[in-house]
């Protein structure tokens, strides 16, 4: 497989022929006046790159690339804007050299050098960045320091069910290295297939399960980090009261305190029994209130996701007037149904309509395909889809956020007429769809799709306007800026006004002690 430079995923795995045709169709259903003319992508020999403006020592050539195509993949994440500037060939700030680092001593080796040098260095695991956190956005010399040579499960405590692990190692190759073993970390973002360890933990990533493990913050026991000052290592324990925790530090740090190298994880067993049902509601408020119910159950079904009706047409393909509710429950112990079964009656004593179920560990045939299904198949695709309809010209982008129980209905209001009203201004009649990635019980995980027709040309400015006029209808509504798509360059406005001030110092004081030149991701954060 060939990794596109330019967007999502894998050049084979693209949307094109039939599948594009029918895409198209299927958005020019809502959009019947749009242009969908595709604007193919440059080659990276057309960017224009300039000639980098510093060397690799003699110590660390052989790990060091000049070469303008991997410049060129490492100058952005894959968002929305990403996508658009590399479609345009307007890559304006790419690193000067990429450095793929084969051990822990190289990654000291490439501080200890870009210190002493002032070379920005911008930690890089899969680069599926969403908020502009691997973009030297910044003056001056820069190198990408991808960590996916550090690869390997180094070694598995079965006792404890734990394993030791390198940050660069990829989702598929971590869980490759742990079948074997009848373990699994079972943190599966959208991004699993290429995205790493240390991007999950530098991001404080969410993952597979709705409930409970729903952050990898969750799921470690300890981190090794290498900064600019010395190396870090939290000692393996269950949990500890021993003051604030040193890995909560680094946690979401996003590369400007230091270079997450291995990590202890705390695994799973490999799920035996998994049963699931789709659930369909006449009202969203009736959806809401029956989500809320079965987070606040103790119930801590795996998967509980709930799709709006916008949400279930656009990327379900189904129609439903209230939303769609997709539960999941799955053990490595013991059969699940009695706590499916208690669900399925939470759900219907607030008007939910349970479907067929589906049952994947007892041999029976699979279930009828339904609205969850399609949804759960489709999900892996809406990369690959975002990019075909932004060659076209059309605004997709998302945005998540988290808030309490208490909140939701005026935030979800505030939101959604931000956006339309953004929309309209720019002139543009879109969507907005919305799904509760993740479940609390105090609150739940909205993440939002804007879908609406833009003009070539003034794609990032459009979609700029809606970000600034949503993230400022969430942080005056008690939002978070982000609940796992990190900060980055992108919310780091936003950011600043969510954080509190004394925490702010603190930060930027652990910033001035860790990295003291300043080298480690300028602007992440807003460090």
């Amino acid at each position: 497989m060939t990794r596109s430079w330019w967007g999502w995923g894998n050049v084979e795995d693209a949307v094109t022929g039939a599948e594009a045709e029918e895409l198209v169709a299927r958005v020019a259903a809502f959009m019947p006046d749009h242009d969908f003319t595709p604007h193919d992508p440059p080659s990276p020999e057309d960017l224009g790159l300039p000639q980098p403006r510093v060397s690799a020592p003699g110590s660390l050539a052989h790990l060091a690339s000049s070469s303008i195509e991997d410049r060129a993949s490492h100058a952005h994440g894959r968002a929305y804007r990403d996508v658009v500037r590399n479609l345009a060939g307007e890559v304006t700030h790419a690193p000067d050299l990429v450095l793929r680092p084969e051990t822990e001593a190289d990654v000291v080796a490439v501080l200890d050098w870009a210190t002493s040098a002032q070379v920005a260095v911008v930690p890089f695991g899969g680069g599926t960045s969403v908020v502009g956190g691997v973009e030297p956005r910044f003056e001056g010399p820069a190198v990408s320091l991808d960590l996916r040579a550090l690869d390997r499960v180094l070694e598995i405590d079965r006792t404890s069910r734990a394993a030791r692990i390198q940050a660069g190692v990829l989702g598929p190759q971590l869980e490759d290295q742990l079948r074997p073993h009848g373990l699994t970390l079972r943190h599966f973002p959208q991004s699993f297939e290429f995205s790493t360890l240390g991007g999950w933990l530098a991001t404080r990533a969410g993952g597979h399960y709705a409930t409970l493990l729903t952050h990898i913050d969750d799921l470690t026991e300890s981190m090794r980090v290498v900064t600019p000052v010395g190396v870090s290592e939290s000692r393996r324990l269950p949990g500890s009261g021993a003051g604030p925790s040193p890995d909560r530090m680094f946690l979401g740090s996003e590369g400007t305190l230091g270079v997450i190298t291995e990590a202890w994880m705390r695994l799973q067993d490999r799920p035996r029994w998994q049963s699931g049902v789709t659930v369909d509601f006449d009202t969203f408020d009736a959806a809401v209130a029956a989500t809320r119910a079965v987070a606040q159950s103790g119930l801590h079904p795996s998967n509980c996701r709930l799709l709006d009706p916008m949400e279930a047409l656009v990327n379900a393909g189904t129609s439903t007037t209230g939303g769609l509710l997709v539960l999941a429950f799955e053990s490595a112990d013991h059969p699940v149904d009695a706590w499916l079964d208690r669900a399925v009656e939470i759900v219907r004593d607030h008007g939910g309509r349970p479907g067929p179920r589906s049952d994947r560990s007892t041999g029976e045939a699979a279930a009828p395909a339904d609205a969850g299904s399609a949804w759960r198949s489709s999900f892996l695709r809406m990369p690959y889809q975002r990019d075909a309809v932004t060659r076209r010209s059309l605004i997709a982008e998302t945005f998540e956020t988290a808030c309490t129980w208490d909140r939701f209905a005026e935030l979800h209001a505030a939101i959604t007429s931000a956006a339309y009203d953004v929309m309209a201004r720019i002139g543009g009649e879109g969507v907005v769809t919305c799904r509760f990635t993740h479940v609390y019980p105090d609150g739940p995980a909205p993440y939002y799709g804007i879908y609406a027709p833009g003009r070539w040309g003034s794609l990032v400015s459009m979609w700029d306007e809606i970000k600034a006029g949503v993230s400022e209808a969430i942080a005056a509504h008690g939002g978070t800026i982000t609940h796992h798509h990190a900060v980055g360059r992108d919310h780091a406005p936003w950011y600043a006004v969510q954080r509190p001030e004394p925490f702010a110092l603190g930060l930027t004081a652990a910033k001035r002690a860790l990295d003291p030149a300043g080298v480690l991701n300028p602007g992440v954060l807003g460090l």
